[in-house]
């Protein structure tokens, strides 16, 4: 008790609970704060670096290229989780197509394009880029638009160029 007062540190009486009501133990490395809501706190502050760097950014102009920094944008609720959205621009007339790609990306449950049974993890993707049931996987068996002869001359084509000497060495 006497070491106590002499170098002044005193014994925490109790367990400390977080600041923010949450019902576990904070401590005092955590600014009183259990640790998930501290790294709450760190990533809601480094989110607000980010958006005023990236609004800096884009008021002084950003970059003379074709394509722009991603511009971060922040929807914050209160008793909710931090959600953070990146998007990315870009100044070609292509991102009309693109933003289609990126839509239909994953519509729906995977089922088999020919009998349509739910298929889920096990199923098999074509070359035609459809999705297949165990028993409707092989080309023949959902009759498979794909040529599979033309890729294969053309994989053969590519792995063995030509090759031709020429007949008389130049001087």
């Amino acid at each position: 008790m006497e070491s106590s007062k002499e170098t002044g540190c005193q014994a925490p009486e109790g367990p400390i609970l977080c600041i923010n009501n949450c019902g576990f133990f904070g401590s005092a490395a955590t600014m009183n704060m259990c640790s998930k809501c501290h790294k709450d706190m760190i990533l809601k502050q480094e989110q607000e670096k980010l958006v005023a760097s990236s609004i800096e950014n884009i008021v002084n102009g950003g970059s003379g290229s074709n394509w722009k920094e991603p511009v971060v944008t922040c929807t914050d609720v209160q008793s909710g989780p931090v959600e953070l959205k990146v998007v990315a621009t870009q100044a070609s007339p292509d991102s009309s197509s693109s933003q289609s790609s990126e839509m239909k990306g994953k519509e729906g449950p995977n089922k088999c394009s020919t009998c349509r049974k739910r298929v889920g993890l096990t199923g098999f993707n074509c070359r035609c880029g459809n999705i297949f049931c165990a028993v409707h996987r092989y080309s023949d068996k959902h009759d498979c638009p794909f040529d599979y002869r033309t890729a294969a001359r053309d994989a053969i084509a590519k792995a063995n160029p030509v090759v031709k000497a020429e007949k008389l060495d130049k001087i």
